[in-house]
């Protein structure tokens, strides 16, 4: 990976990360989630899920149908899914009919994270970046759990 492709990463992470703080403020389990194609965000979302009534409104599906509708297209090929939090077996599933280019995480979710299955969940030509601003994001859901706790 070169250093341009780096800074970029780094910059449209910290956007999912934006959206995890909002989700963090509305009481959501803080999750953001942006798809880019080139350098243009396209689709965004942050976990809605307790505000819908909706499980399955996750950062990444919110994200993924916004980006869709921009693009006026289900399928993704050309686009990057930034993501705090690794995604769940659904959100997976639904990244793989997408064909999405590449999937970037920041932390991983050992307890449901799709990489627990032991065997690929994404399309065969997706490429997958771990651990981008892991760290801010482990602490934002370690942030909002301890308080649920208290």
């Amino acid at each position: 990976m070169n250093i341009q492709a780096d800074i970029l990463d780094n910059y449209f992470m910290a956007e999912a990360l934006r959206l995890a703080e909002q989700a963090y403020e509305e009481g959501e389990i803080p999750v953001g989630a942006v798809v880019v194609i080139g350098e243009r965000v396209i689709g965004k979302g942050y976990n809605q899920t307790e505000r819908l009534n909706d499980v399955t409104a996750h950062a990444e599906m919110i994200a993924i149908t916004a980006a869709a509708d921009n693009l006026g297209s289900k399928y993704l090929t050309d686009c990057t899914l930034y993501v705090t939090l690794e995604p769940c077996v659904m959100c997976a599933g639904a990244l793989y009919w997408t064909q999405m280019k590449r999937v970037v995480i920041g932390a991983k979710d050992e307890k449901r994270g799709f990489t627990k299955l032991g065997k690929p969940v994404l399309h065969p030509k997706t490429q997958l970046v771990n651990g981008i601003l892991a760290d801010e994001s482990q602490q934002l859901l370690l942030k909002f759990f301890r308080q649920l706790r208290t």
